[in-house]
């Protein structure tokens, strides 16, 4: 697995540093944090941070945009202010369908049938609950690939009482989450773990929502003849857009943007 070390002034700016020379997001790596920050006595003898970067897997092409996974969940309730034709810039929708799939093909699994990923996922689910104090309980299921270049995701579902608390404001604390549980179980697997977190089906429900949005989005291009922006979102729900739309035949979907303002634009076809 190919390793890195990279500095900064605090241990998050270090792994900030690192993740973007691999070109990866948070959860493709595993963190060592070799050397804690020192500020030294009046600005001498200060240290900077030294943290190492496992990779996960293998580094993306050159030409792939950098995608940071931790970026908070923004669902739009509406659209942005349209885009203007002359601003579309062609970004690739195949930019958004390289992330990784969080499919809502859902099949329940008892424990026994779930490979090592999930079963490791949910002990160390459940251990964070205990910690935090939160009565719940976590089903394995098997969320089934939508394209045959994918691999089968195991999703951890958590439910209970009083969920809202691991969800957040749009999802983030779910997010977060999601981070720690997988951090921990690739460092108990020693390899990458492919499962996703979620709470009382908030990502289905998500899901649902913005296909609908999509497709009211789509009509609205047609009718007006116009190209629509939507507000920015992380990748995996740029996905679900790109996905919702790919069958019609009269709009196509295509990326714009950076990092976290990156969006989805819906083009009507002439």
């Amino acid at each position: 697995m190919e390793k890195i070390e990279t500095t900064g002034e605090t241990v998050e700016e270090a792994i900030e540093a690192g993740l973007k020379e691999l070109g990866v997001g948070p959860t493709e790596v595993m963190v060592e944090v070799i050397e804690e920050p020192s500020r030294g006595l009046l600005g001498i003898g200060a240290k900077p941070a030294v943290v190492r970067l496992i990779l996960l897997g293998r580094r993306p092409p050159q030409s792939e945009p950098e995608v940071d996974e931790t970026e908070v969940d923004n669902t739009p309730e509406a659209p942005n202010a349209v885009s203007p034709e002359s601003e579309y810039d062609g970004g690739r929708e195949d930019d958004d369908l390289a992330e990784p799939e969080e499919s809502d093909h859902r099949v329940k699994v008892a424990d026994e049938d779930a490979d090592e990923d999930a079963q490791v996922g949910k002990i160390v689910l459940m251990e964070m609950l205990e910690v935090m104090e939160i009565d719940g309980n976590v089903t394995i299921f098997r969320a089934e690939a939508t394209r045959h270049n994918e691999s089968v995701h195991w999703v951890l579902n958590v439910t209970g009482k009083n969920m809202n608390r691991l969800i957040g404001r749009r999802g983030d604390t779910l997010n977060s989450l999601q981070y720690l549980t997988r951090l921990i179980v690739s460092r108990r697997l020693q390899r990458r773990a492919n499962i996703i977190v979620d709470v009382a089906a908030y990502k289905s429900r998500r899901s649902d929502r913005l296909e609908q949005l999509a497709h009211r989005m789509a009509d609205q291009s047609v009718d007006e003849s116009r190209i629509i922006t939507l507000e920015p979102m992380p990748p995996h729900e740029r996905r679900i857009v790109h996905l919702a739309l790919r069958s019609r035949k009269d709009v196509e979907t295509r990326s714009v943007g950076e990092g976290n303002v990156r969006k989805v634009t819906i083009v009507p076809k002439r």
